[in-house]
């Protein structure tokens, strides 16, 4: 549908897709069952760094939950096959409610958003993330202990959170859609629940600057003449390039490409910092072994500014089939879905490329604003207005590069959708719990050997 007619005409190409994909069809969870979950995980394991592999599984066998964070490919596999509504999208590719999160923008705004997109691509229909994201809600919730029938209620609630929002967005001109937020100080004053306006009133004091410090994940300085990040394994650690050539980057060349593919006002801020330091970080669950690493750069007057230098690799949404697929730097596909999708980009966002290993990567800002576990937001009320919250998000993310109207004429105005996905949210959060069970039954090796760190006196960069 053209994207220039008005839109009242794409509100009507949308409602006439529920012909050809009626929106009861999305409840329905097609062929999981005839793939081996373990093996689709175990395919990306030969392009992790070894001594992190077990730590990537220790960390997905915790409980069903962090299973699906980490099985992104898995559920990538299972959505091929699966109802779409014909509707494309910048997709974030992960959209389970651990990755949304609060950020401080360059205007000191504190806002909440996505905030990972190394699985993003275009062209992807609008339901993938919004499935994922539902059923994310049904296992956190049953995690939790809730019932089926409440952690049912809870999905329905995030889809319908987002059907309500995208409506909002339609009526709104492109621009206003481009301009709009979720201004998380604001949505605090909305929330019903007091537990988690408390929660999220810490968020906010953490995002303005406080109790950094008290964050092991952070990255620390050891003070001395030469300053450098403190090795905390299996989080955080220098890797020896001489016992392994794998690990070894030119950080002269990687850096000097990533400077050249920024804005020049960004280059001139750059050039005030020296990198002095960099260290491998461990991430998050699906990520975890992966290359990533956290560059230390420093002023003349020893202030710091740390770079995560991320691996990119292939989108797992390549998995849907069809003409799917990003040509080019996988870092600068993030780049572009994260420029796409958030309301405000870091200004530090940019990609690179390692020419020896052939390892692409994005940088970014290293943040440390993050809602903490699932289990403290999964306490009945907690969830479904913090689920409805990232159901918000996820609409304005869509709305910036989708056709709101379009969606909207899909959805509808009554539950059907949002009864059909939570459908679909139950029976996936069944089969995540089967796949769990599998990887558990697998005994795959879960604790990791030591890093295969450099001695003190190596310089890692």
């Amino acid at each position: 549908m053209d994207i220039l007619r008005a839109r009242t005409e794409r509100f009507k190409h949308g409602k006439a897709l529920r012909h050809k994909t009626p929106r009861e069809t999305h409840a329905d969870l097609k062929g999981p069952v005839t793939r081996d979950a373990v093996a689709i995980l175990a395919e990306s394991d030969r392009d992790r760094v070894p001594e992190l592999v077990p730590e990537r599984y220790a960390r997905m066998t915790q409980n069903a939950f962090a299973f699906l964070r980490g099985a992104a490919a898995v559920m990538a596999t299972d959505l091929a096959g699966q109802s779409v509504a014909g509707i494309p999208v910048q997709a974030g590719g992960d959209s389970h409610v651990m990755n949304f999160g609060a950020f401080v923008t360059p205007e000191d705004n504190i806002l909440f958003d996505v905030n990972d997109f190394d699985e993003t691509l275009s062209g992807v229909d609008f339901t993938v993330d919004l499935k994922r994201l539902a059923a994310s809600v049904a296992v956190a919730a049953l995690g939790a202990g809730v019932s089926k029938k409440q952690a049912r209620v809870l999905a329905a609630a995030t889809v319908k959170a987002y059907r309500w929002h995208m409506a909002a967005l339609a009526k709104m001109s492109p621009l206003e859609i481009w301009h709009s937020r979720i201004d998380l100080e604001q949505e605090i004053g909305l929330i019903g629940n007091g537990s988690l306006r408390r929660k999220l009133t810490a968020v906010v004091d953490k995002a303005r600057g406080e109790g950094l410090s008290k964050d092991d994940n952070f990255p620390h300085l050891v003070s001395g003449d030469v300053p450098k990040i403190v090795d905390k394994p299996p989080t955080i650690f220098h890797l020896n390039a001489k016992a392994d050539a794998r690990h070894k980057l030119d950080t002269g060349r990687l850096f000097a490409a990533y400077r050249k593919g920024l804005a020049p006002d960004r280059q001139r801020l750059l050039d005030r910092f020296t990198l002095k330091d960099l260290a491998f970080k461990a991430v998050g669950v699906g990520s975890v072994g992966t290359f990533c690493c956290v560059g230390l750069f420093m002023t003349g007057d020893s202030e710091p500014l740390f770079l995560q230098v991320k691996q990119a690799q292939r989108s797992v949404l390549e998995r849907l089939g069809g003409k799917l697929g990003y040509k080019g730097n996988q870092g600068r596909r993030v780049v572009e879905g994260q420029q796409m999708m958030q309301a405000a980009s870091d200004i530090f966002l940019g990609f690179t490329q390692d020419e020896a290993s052939g390892r692409q990567f994005y940088v970014r800002t290293l943040k440390n604003r993050r809602l903490g576990g699932v289990s403290e937001l999964s306490e009945g009320k907690d969830l479904s207005d913090y689920a409805q919250l990232c159901g918000r998000t996820l609409a304005r993310a869509h709305a910036r590069s989708g056709d709101p109207a379009a969606i909207t004429g899909y959805m509808g105005k009554s539950e059907v959708l949002d009864e059909a996905i939570a459908s679909f949210a139950i029976a996936y959060a069944n089969q995540t719990a089967v796949d769990y069970a599998a990887l558990v039954k697998a005994k795959v090796p879960v604790k990791a050997p030591k890093p295969a760190t450099a001695n003190k006196k190596a310089k890692a960069a």
